[in-house]
């Protein structure tokens, strides 16, 4: 067992003793009481007239910083049967200026009974509740000193019925059985609906646990079960070792019927990975890549994992990806079992990225927390960032480099719109906090880590954030912690410490250090001047690039779509530039510091490409001729840019024709030379630029004009599309590529695809579903064969006895893009429901529906008329609902359709979601449409007209 660090002292004092005396007794009197809902009231040991109610003590979102917690003594007692539960929560609170209350955060519990303990003394104290902002204040009638002092409160409540606090989960087994559970997800604001606390990232503590069960279930939690003690009628209590000092979002305890697997890491950490029995087999791909990416992580970081074990859990019923909680990740089923049979490689790339970002927030985010919600990038922008980096290195096969600088464009999607927010955002309320986990904080953190690596050298760059997580280990930092660590790493008072002076990157060699860590030696490098840029200013830089001979002009501005030039003309960035040209494919640097710079060019050359690889995020414009050469190279010898600079290309030029920098045609033109393009990023970006034209037009209903371009679309991938096979073969990136283009062709009616999908699904039927598909194709055939009727319902009965959840997530899939309209209607109603089809799942439904051309209207209609279900359910401010708001929404291109969101979501209530950014950004998106398709489908017509097929 590894030595637990920061862990707090193993005596208890007597006040800990008289707690666990106190333990049956105090239960007795909870289960005795029934659950009401909170009021704003007074509680104490005798109730007063609500009348009598005092003000409430302290009136501000964020809690008092004069009291914080060391210690929690948590019991929690949930009865499956009733779906309630009932705790005690004894907080060793240090009191750092006298008061009369301790003001901490409660939401949704029933308190019963707050005491002051001592040693043979318990001092009773009253209740006031504040729901607005979720906190409760313990009052005394006495002044309470500076001392450390111990808080016991005794609380029940219901189970939730969202995804968040202390919830209800269910599951069916392959016999049809339904079995209930119960599991936390308390970040980022939750924690409040288990157990009354601090609950606040930096008010870390540590943490001791003990949870009453029935013999059927067992329980995990952060640490290791220490023993189990029968009580009086037959229930089990199971202690815990006491955690680490960690924040209350990182709290965790499941009760269920799991079965696990189990092996240890090279550095003798216990890896355990849970699911519901049936499901087990499926989770040995997730054990062994955490093991290996556990190790990976302990060498990387050069930190010892400090717990002694770590869990991954599968969760049948879970909102989210996945969550970090210390020692006890946990997953949604489709992100951490794998079935060598039914997965597909984008199961198992999938499966690997969110076991790794798990992994990387036990040391971002864990060990090393923000210290307040505006800075979650440094915890989610870290674990995307590394997300990447440790699976290229780990598992190299799955080809992850190839997906990377797709999250970077979809972050600038977003990032586009005067409705983004810097990385860095200040956030008070939880709706504020929940929204904060977009895709700014994670893929455009990841995406600025990834410039600043490249910038710095990943040799600089890992030194850095080594000396970032040694420095602030158990602490909370902001923005500036990290800067400080990774500015002149070479002068670090810790870099002759073993690995920290790597590869002789702070010099020693007998050549005095690489010409990259003389640049760190350079007075003038300011890694806060340049990343404050980047993280406290939303957007992203246009580089505008001229060439005149040997002279290179640049200038900056912000790339922003909409119609106010006033939006842009204050923003600034220090730019690490990088650039190719046609007589040197060695990368050269220069950092734009200024609006306006020139560099110079040893000689004259045909073409020049900014932004190697894109591992910038900028985009770049090319004036007086330098797209024509661009177009010309990438028409006459594609492949003397790399695939990712040939992706940025595409993606680049269309950002300009949004905005009027660049004529659509000369954007369609650049894409006549992706006839001959093999390569996945190169191709998806193609698709991802050019099917949404056709989208808009299906939402006007030019219906000519649609088919025209989605035949160009069609034979511009014919040749690739034909080459396809129906098989498993060929390495991860070909595979996924291959899933992509047949599941395009076959919904296009491409008939040598339609064919082909048409008789596996016959014979797949006529096997009552045994026969194996390969994997790589199996979404291609479920998607033709629920386009009738009996089709869907056969695929429907194989979804509801299926236990594998790749086989699921394809089968609803399919069925969400039936052209039977009815069937559409059904699924979003019974998701909703949560019995027949899961509730988690109704996000991603509904968003597939919206992309049916027979379904987007009806998505849209299902949003507005369950709109508070959905908030009720999902939380407002949470993805899910902005991933809906935004989906169901963004295709449209209309004045009418503009006025109809508009006036829907103008009515609401703040309470409702009226101020939600994911609002702004639907209304934004549907302006831009509006805007862009008014300017741009006249030439595009000319431009379809004029080419008759390629």
């Amino acid at each position: 067992m590894r030595n637990l660090v920061d862990q707090v002292q193993t005596e208890r004092t007597a006040v800990n003793l008289f707690f666990l005396n106190m333990l049956g007794l105090r239960l007795c009197l909870i289960l005795c009481c029934p659950l009401i809902p909170v009021a704003c009231r007074v509680h104490s040991a005798k109730e007063e007239p609500l009348a009598s109610k005092p003000p409430f003590p302290w009136n501000k979102m964020r809690l008092p910083e004069t009291v914080k917690p060391l210690h929690y003594d948590l019991f929690i007692h949930p009865n499956l049967t009733y779906l309630n539960f009932t705790g005690i929560v004894q907080i060793q609170i240090d009191v750092q200026e006298e008061t009369r209350a301790i003001i901490l955060h409660s939401k949704d519990l029933h308190i019963i009974r707050a005491t002051f303990l001592s040693p043979g003394h318990q001092r009773n104290l009253n209740v006031l509740d504040f729901p607005a902002f979720e906190q409760i204040a313990v009052v005394s009638d006495d002044l309470i000193s500076r001392e450390v002092h111990v808080l016991s409160i005794e609380f029940s409540a219901n189970l939730s019925e969202s995804f968040h606090g202390f919830y209800k989960g269910s599951y069916k087994t392959k016999d049809g059985e339904t079995r209930v559970m119960a599991s936390t997800q308390f970040e980022p604001t939750h924690a409040r609906q288990a157990f009354p606390c601090f609950d606040e990232p930096a008010f870390k503590a540590n943490f001791t646990i003990c949870v009453r069960r029935e013999p059927r279930h067992i329980v995990v939690s952060n640490m290791p079960k220490l023993k189990t003690v029968e009580q009086p009628g037959g229930l089990l209590d199971d202690y815990f070792d006491t955690s680490v000092k960690m924040s209350t979002y990182l709290v965790a305890y499941i009760v269920c019927d799991f079965l696990s697997i189990r092996k240890t890491t090279q550095h003798g950490v216990e890896i355990s990975v849970y699911a519901v029995p049936d499901k087990i087999g499926q989770a040995e791909y997730a054990l062994d890549t955490a093991v290996k990416l556990l190790d990976f992580y302990d060498d990387y970081f050069n930190i010892p994992y400090p717990l002694p074990k770590q869990d991954l859990a599968a969760i049948p019923d879970f909102q989210s990806g996945a969550m970090e909680n210390w020692g006890l990740t946990t997953y949604r089923e489709s992100g951490l079992l794998f079935d060598p049979e039914k997965s597909s490689p984008s199961d198992k790339m999938g499966i690997t990225k969110v076991i790794a970002h798990e992994l990387a927030h036990q040391w971002f985010g864990n060990l090393v927390t923000m210290q307040w919600w505006n800075d979650l990038w440094l915890n989610e922008g870290f674990a995307k960032f590394m997300e990447f980096m440790s699976v290229d290195i780990t598992h190299p096969e799955l080809q992850v480099n190839d997906n990377f600088l797709g999250k970077c464009f979809q972050a600038m999607e977003v990032d586009a719109l005067s409705s983004s927010h810097p990385i860095s955002t200040p956030v008070e309320n939880p709706a504020e906090i929940r929204e904060m986990f977009d895709d700014v904080s994670y893929r455009k953190g990841a995406c600025v880590l990834n410039m600043l690596r490249d910038f710095l050298t990943p040799e600089g760059f890992k030194i850095g954030i080594i000396r970032y997580l040694r420095r602030h280990s158990y602490q909370n930092t902001v923005n500036a912690h990290l800067w400080e660590s990774l500015s002149s790493v070479c002068h670090s008072d810790d870099a002759d410490q073993g690995r920290m002076k790597l590869d002789g990157f702070c010099g020693g060699g007998k050549n005095g250090g690489t010409e990259h860590s003389k640049w760190f030696m350079q007075d003038e490098l300011d890694v806060k001047a340049i990343m404050d840029t980047w993280t406290l200013q939303e957007g992203f830089p246009m580089i505008t690039v001229e060439v005149k001979g040997r002279e290179v002009r640049l200038s900056q501005q912000r790339y922003l779509k909409g119609e106010d030039p006033d939006k842009t003309s204050s923003f600034l960035w220090q730019v690490p530039l990088t650039y190719i040209t046609s007589h040197s494919s060695t990368v050269q640097r220069f950092l734009l510091k200024t609006k306006r710079d020139v560099l110079y060019l040893p000689e004259e050359v045909e073409w020049i490409k900014f932004n190697v690889d894109m591992r910038g995020y900028y985009i770049v414009h090319y004036e007086a001729g330098g797209w024509d050469a661009l177009i010309r190279l990438l028409q006459r010898n594609h492949t003397a840019l790399s695939s990712n600079d040939r992706a940025s290309l595409i993606n680049n030029i269309f950002q300009l024709v949004s905005i009027g920098k660049v004529p659509l045609d000369k954007a369609l033109e650049l894409t006549l030379y992706l006839s001959q393009e093999q390569e996945v990023m190169p191709v998806t970006q193609g698709f991802s630029e050019l099917v949404p034209l056709y989208k808009l037009m299906e939402k006007r209903d030019m219906e000519q004009l649609e088919n025209t371009m989605k035949g160009y679309i069609l034979n511009l991938f014919r040749g690739l599309i034909d080459r396809q096979d129906w098989s498993d073969e060929g390495t991860v990136s070909q595979r996924i590529l291959r899933n992509y283009l047949l599941l395009f062709a076959c919904i296009r009616r491409h008939p040598p695809v339609v064919t082909k999908a048409q008789q596996l699904f016959q014979q797949w039927t006529e096997s009552n579903g045994t026969m194996r598909l390969p994997s790589d194709v199996t979404l291609v055939v479920y998607t033709e064969g629920a386009r009738s009727e009996s089709g869907w319902d056969f695929l429907l009965q194989k979804y509801l006895l299926s236990m594998s959840p790749s086989e699921r997530s394809n089968i609803k899939a399919a069925l969400a893009y039936s052209p039977v309209v009815d069937k559409l209607q059904w699924m979003l109603e019974k998701s909703l429901e949560g019995e027949v089809l899961k509730t988690q799942d109704l996000t991603s439904l509904l968003v597939t529906v919206s992309r049916n051309p027979k379904g987007f209207k009806l998505a849209w209609n299902f949003t507005r008329a369950h709109w508070y279900k959905l908030v009720s359910k999902f939380d407002l401010g949470s993805s899910a609902i902005s991933r809906m708001v935004v989906g169901v929404t963004d295709q449209y291109s209309t004045q009418e359709m503009l006025e109809e969101v508009r006036k829907f979501f103008g009515s609401l209530p703040t309470e409702a979601g009226s101020e939600l950014r994911s609002i702004q950004r639907a209304l934004e998106t549907i302006e831009e449409n509006i805007r862009w398709t008014d300017r741009n489908l006249p030439l595009l017509k000319t431009w379809l007209d004029s080419r008759h097929g390629i």
